[in-house]
């Protein structure tokens, strides 16, 4: 039984804030953020948590063992009511490569206790953990226990941490097990509300409290597919209602303070080095997009997507990412993004379908992206991705219609936490969608998430798999496992 000793009491709150838990982030060399935010009902329907209006002083501390005989750093922060009591503790000159616990305290409440770590200054292996999609009505979070059972080091979620819509909103096929709260997101107390929902969750408490995580928002933490300043339904104030989506995002991400929106924009691209051997290139696909092409969906005969002049990272931000790889020194480069990048064909036989809201609708920019990969010299390039809600492995080549066309990178994508429900196996779709898009190695519809296992070596990758979510308890079990060599863009 953990105490509060060395967190003295003050002020007293009627009822534990702790409810949405504790979190860690962006872990560097020497530093990391810790994070929480007070809420006595997390549904209050002011999206304030049911806290008063006044801030709180929240403790905290750091310790080298789980039950805090050894507290190596410790201090105050003050929760303000304007910040929805939220609580972000950057801290620096912390040891390298070591595993540390944390813990706050509010008015005589303790919170639960976190695991975190700081990245290595020397070389030395990594697990971590990929995640994505976690729609809240469509299935319990299993998943998230399951990847907090492993115990990473460290958890990458490529965005859909919340999703928007009201209640049934976006059915899942065989039913919704749960219920959003009232409404479709648009005003700061909504988003606030939905995220303090999503994170009174145990199982993502859970996957929280194990490991610092690296997040970056897709679509659905603002509106489903947003392309920059445009609204994908239309809807009035959008500018208005993404800078209340940016605030709420933050109020409840364990990000830095480079972070911080400014009204209607949010810097969440950025680079975390895991010592010498890892560098984590995380991408915002949203923010500096063009509109998708041919009004978006899946397409055919879409002449519109093939415009050189079209982006979807912006001129700046993959000006960004290749400079970063031609500078980087790190044994293996990681971009963390949202939306497949590999071609996928929907159509059987001559002719080519594809999903304008993902890479193929951005498909010059793509083989300018995958060109400068080549052209960088950054060792080992891995792509990381989440949004398309099954299981994908693929080798990224600079013309995905030309089989001797060169490999210059490899694509893993994670399926869903939750979204879109139990999952299934559908061996026939499975040959077919392989049979059109031959740089596919592997599908899988069912939910799940990544852990990936990396050394100087190789990459080895697990695509982890439930058989259904609509229930709890489900295991989680090895699907297929990838391995990538060092030096090879390809997959094994």
């Amino acid at each position: 039984m953990l105490t509060g000793a060395g967190l003295g009491p003050s002020r007293t709150l009627a009822r534990d804030p702790f409810t949405l838990g504790i979190a860690s982030g962006d872990p560097s060399g020497d530093g990391v953020v810790l994070w929480t935010r007070l809420a006595l009902d997390p549904l209050g329907l002011n999206g304030r948590g049911g806290m008063p209006v006044r801030d709180v002083e929240v403790q905290w501390q750091l310790a080298t063992d789980e039950r805090f005989a050894t507290v190596v750093r410790r201090g105050t922060e003050t929760a303000r009511w304007k910040r929805a009591h939220s609580v972000h503790v950057e801290l620096e000159g912390l040891e390298p490569g070591r595993e540390y616990f944390y813990r706050f305290r509010a008015e005589g409440h303790l919170s639960p206790v976190g695991r975190t770590r700081t990245a290595p200054a020397a070389l030395s292996p990594l697990t971590f953990a990929v995640a994505a999609c976690a729609h809240y009505e469509h299935g319990y979070y299993t998943a998230y226990r399951r990847l907090a059972e492993q115990e990473p080091d460290l958890v990458v979620h490529l965005g859909d941490y919340i999703y928007e819509y009201a209640p049934r909103g976006y059915t899942a096929p065989g039913g919704s097990v749960r219920r959003h709260t009232w409404g479709k997101c648009a005003t700061l107390a909504d988003y606030r509300m939905r995220h303090a929902q999503y994170k009174s969750d145990a199982d993502l408490q859970a996957a929280h409290a194990v490991a610092p995580w690296l997040v970056a928002f897709d679509d659905h933490e603002i509106e489903n597919n947003w392309a920059g300043d445009v609204s994908s339904t239309g809807a009035p104030s959008f500018a208005r209602r993404r800078a209340n989506a940016f605030q709420a995002y933050y109020e409840n991400m364990p990000l830095r303070r480079s972070s911080v929106p400014g009204g209607t924009s949010m810097r969440v691209h950025r680079r975390v080095d895991w010592g010498p051997l890892a560098r984590f290139h995380l991408l915002d696909t949203r923010q500096f997009r063009d509109d998708q092409a041919c009004e978006d969906g899946i397409r055919a005969g879409c002449d519109d997507r093939l415009d050189s002049g079209r982006t979807l990272l912006g001129e700046d931000q993959r000006g960004w990412l290749l400079d970063g790889l031609a500078r980087s020194d790190a044994r293996w480069n990681l971009v963390g993004q949202q939306i497949l990048m590999a071609q996928r064909d929907a159509k059987a036989g001559p002719g080519t379908e594809v999903n304008m809201d993902s890479w193929d609708g951005y498909a010059a920019e793509r083989t300018r992206l995958l060109t400068g990969f080549r052209d960088s010299g950054a060792a080992n390039p891995v792509v990381l991705t989440g949004d398309a809600h099954m299981h994908h492995a693929a080798d990224l080549k600079l013309d995905f219609d030309d089989p001797d066309s060169p490999r210059v990178a490899v694509e893993l994508v994670t399926s869903s936490i939750a979204s879109d429900g139990d999952g299934y196996r559908d061996e026939a779709r499975v040959a077919e969608t392989i049979a059109e898009n031959p740089h596919i190695s592997y599908l899988d519809q069912r939910r799940g998430y990544l852990v990936c296992r990396l050394d100087t070596e190789e990459l080895r990758a697990d695509f982890r798999t439930l058989d259904y979510i609509s229930r709890r308890g489900a295991p989680a079990k090895t699907g297929a496992r990838f391995t990538i060599p060092a030096g090879q863009s390809a997959l094994t």
